[in-house]
């Protein structure tokens, strides 16, 4: 049986000829390439596999300024580290709107929007270390996959910067009439994040 191995997220595949479709990235069978079941490797740490004499030393590219920079940033797996705090800040600060709403009590949504500044801190890190992750890691590829996680990051972000400046500009939003608005914006923020954590997790794990 032969070993197909995709080019833009790594995926193995087994069978006499490639998927017609990448199941993690999406992309296309002439993405794969075959590969020897043996170059598949272990689980250990790579500094071992230099011991071997028989293998002739491979030139190292050396980098230097903003890109060495970015490439540590890729290699010591930055956005996934980074998109926690949004990822996890962003449920509680729709709950906390929510709670505001329900029970009109103005506490909770000082609150929301407390936790909502960090959120803005964050972003631009997550999102541009997202980008160099996709670029350095996944080629660039413009698969639906990734089309779907940039639009739902991008109206994450949208979504986000909406609600936090609204609330700013005016703090009783929760008892006007246009509350409805409010939190429809802060739901699809929610969901949005949801579906880029969905499919960030989907390339990390892939499954």
């Amino acid at each position: 049986m032969k070993v197909w191995q995709c080019s833009v997220c790594k995926y193995i595949h087994r069978g006499d000829t490639p998927p017609e479709k990448c199941p993690i990235c999406g992309v296309g069978a002439n993405k794969f390439i075959e590969i020897d079941e043996a170059s598949i490797p272990e689980k250990i740490p790579k500094r071992k596999s230099v011991k071997n004499k028989n293998l002739a030393p491979v030139p190292a590219v050396e980098e230097t300024g903003f890109e060495k920079i970015k490439s540590l940033l890729v290699h010591h797996h930055a956005h996934p580290v980074l998109v926690h705090t949004p990822n996890g800040i962003l449920p509680v600060a729709v709950i906390l709107w929510l709670a505001a709403w329900i029970f009109d009590y103005d506490l909770l949504s000082r609150v929301a929007f407390v936790n909502l500044i960090f959120v803005i801190i964050a972003l631009p890190l997550v999102i541009f270390t997202g980008i160099l992750e996709w670029k350095k890691k996944y080629n660039g590829a413009m698969t639906m996959m990734f089309k779907l996680k940039i639009l739902a990051a991008i109206l994450t972000t949208v979504s986000c910067v909406i609600s936090f400046a609204w609330y700013f500009i005016d703090p009783q939003v929760l008892s006007s009439s246009k509350v409805w608005i409010f939190i429809f914006i802060n739901i699809i923020m929610l969901a949005a994040a949801g579906i880029a954590g969905h499919i960030g997790g989907k390339l990390v794990f892939k499954d």
